[in-house]
């Protein structure tokens, strides 16, 4: 579940959310990120998962998804080097365009139209980085000789990309070790793994279907008509764009409801969802994942 950004304002607070999300058995906590998207809103992703890893014990950390292209790979790795050392075994390294806003791209000095070989050859930088190296580039974008990135990371970080074109699946099926879906149909999700496995043969590769997953937004309330309100006004003064655009990939309600919604990805192969719980405050996101996790495996929710 996605940790409630107002949270990394209030040390004692986050403090008590990770402690509260780790006694509750919560499996994985994830952050977004964005620079400056849509008028100025921002969180960054790697900051806030090494927050993350400072305070729990046994929660996987995850970027979901790092807005790699604006980067460079370099700074990146010891970022994610020292992140996995706080959290050994614990880390995914979730990475994504962002192309939503390109007015983002330009104000890091990126051309927007580059975004996508930007990231491949982004990731191919950062995963031999993250090996220690010595590694040199001479790419279109990134030029560096003999550079290592030491101590590499003691258990390795898997590489999970996001996105939803057939651009996106090729990447995941070249460079990732696992695909992040966002709004798509349970249909559309089954043909993307089956895409990506087809397209990793190709490559003489193999990508780990367990480590795909989708990215959902949700709402909880007592009932649909309570929950519809708030999760659209988050939603749209994030994007700025109409929840009509989103609400048929975004259950909301009761738990139950919002279980409803997810079962038929569950059907078409999905294990893993990453929930954001709209405007939600900790208790309500923390349990409202917990009966969510718990009506999908069958078994009676717990708090």
């Amino acid at each position: 579940m996605r940790v409630p950004h107002e949270l990394f304002h209030d040390a004692a607070a986050l403090r008590g959310f990770v402690a509260d999300a780790e006694e509750a058995g919560i499996d994985r906590l994830f952050v977004g990120d964005h620079v400056t998207f849509k008028g100025g809103q921002g969180f960054d992703g790697l900051l806030q998962a090494t927050a993350l890893a400072a305070l729990a014990t046994r929660i996987t950390v995850q970027t979901a998804v790092y807005l790699l292209p604006l980067r460079h790979p370099v700074p990146v790795t010891r970022q994610v080097v020292y992140l996995a050392g706080l959290a050994p075994g614990r880390v995914i390294f979730g990475v994504g365009l962002g192309g939503e806003d390109p007015a983002e791209f330009r104000a890091c000095g990126v051309d927007p139209a580059t975004r996508g070989r930007r990231m491949d050859e982004a990731i191919t930088l950062v995963r031999s980085l993250l090996g220690g190296g010595p590694v040199t580039a001479s790419g279109e974008f990134f030029q560096f000789d003999d550079v290592s990135v030491r101590p590499a990371p003691t258990a390795s970080v898997p590489i999970v990309i996001g996105g939803r074109s057939d651009a996106a699946l090729r990447r995941v099926a070249m460079h990732g070790d696992g695909w992040l879906g966002l709004w798509t149909t349970a249909e559309r999700y089954a043909a993307s793994c089956d895409r990506i496995t087809e397209l990793a043969s190709d490559y003489g590769r193999q990508v780990d279907r367990r480590l795909h997953g989708m990215h959902v937004w949700c709402g909880f309330a007592d009932t649909p008509r309570k929950a519809r309100p708030a999760l659209a006004n988050t939603m749209e003064q994030l994007y700025r764009t109409p929840f009509e655009k989103f609400e048929r990939y975004s259950p909301y309600g009761t738990p139950e409801d919002v279980a409803a919604g997810l079962r038929p990805y569950v059907r078409a192969g999905c294990r893993s969802f990453n929930l954001i719980a709209g405007d939600a405050d900790a208790r309500t996101t923390i349990e409202g994942a917990l009966a969510v996790r718990a009506l999908l495996r069958g078994a009676p929710a717990t708090s």
